[in-house]
């Protein structure tokens, strides 16, 4: 089935995966995360795009953002991704790409699904076995979204600012998200959006994006279609 055209409306949260080139590794040593979260610090403020958490795996990335423009969010990755992968093929010698093509997108709803995103992106170090809680991983937004560590990166959500009046209730009730992890349905629905670029929310919020773009953000019926008379 052919990717559909990307949907990246100003004012929309937007979780992204970028990955490196057949899952190769495109983080080798500290050095390169520290390049990468300076350039993402740089290139968010640049184009007006609105980090509220990220995770910094060896072979990819997440980030949830909410872009201010139609095109920030494309303009930042692109400024990102060629920045990076300057770096990293002088820095190691090589040449070629280190990125598989395009990155990855999904529209989310805030009321439904934004929390979600926040504890899907921050848990995969432990989905993926590498610690048990996600406070023991340090690339990540964890730290500053759970913990109150400071970060020139992050700004927050709405959505994570109604959990509470003050920063530190905020914190314990983020924390207490965490207690219990993703359900697998939710993880495989927020993976399967994010591939495939579609929407993720409900069914009223589906449509709503369909009508304002005109643009189908939901599954194609599988299957060929039927002849008239069939």
């Amino acid at each position: 089935m052919a990717r559909l055209p990307r949907l990246t409306p100003a004012g929309i949260p937007q979780h992204l995966i970028q990955r490196g080139n057949n899952r190769q590794v495109c983080f080798c040593c500290e050095d390169d995360f520290v390049a990468y979260a300076g350039w993402l610090r740089e290139y968010s403020q640049q184009h007006r795009v609105k980090i509220h958490a990220w995770v910094f795996m060896t072979n990819h990335v997440h980030l949830l953002a909410t872009p201010e423009t139609d095109d920030g969010i494309a303009r930042m990755m692109q400024s990102l991704g060629r920045m990076y992968v300057r770096y990293f093929n002088r820095t190691y010698r090589r040449t070629g790409t280190l990125w598989e093509g395009r990155y990855r997108s999904c529209l989310v709803q805030s009321e439904t699904y934004l929390l979600e995103c926040y504890r899907y992106i921050e848990l995969n170090p432990v989905r993926a076995g590498m610690v048990h809680h996600p406070s023991d991983y340090f690339w990540s937004s964890y730290s500053a979204n759970a913990l109150g560590k400071s970060s020139s990166i992050l700004t927050a959500h709405p959505e994570y600012l109604k959990l509470g009046r003050y920063p530190k209730q905020r914190r314990a009730r983020y924390r207490a998200l965490f207690d219990a992890h993703l359900e697998r349905p939710t993880v495989d629905e927020i993976t399967a959006a994010t591939n495939k670029g579609l929407a993720l929310g409900s069914s009223s919020f589906k449509e709503q994006v369909e009508q304002m773009f005109n643009r189908r953000v939901t599954e194609g019926k599988v299957g060929r279609p039927r002849l008239a008379g069939g």
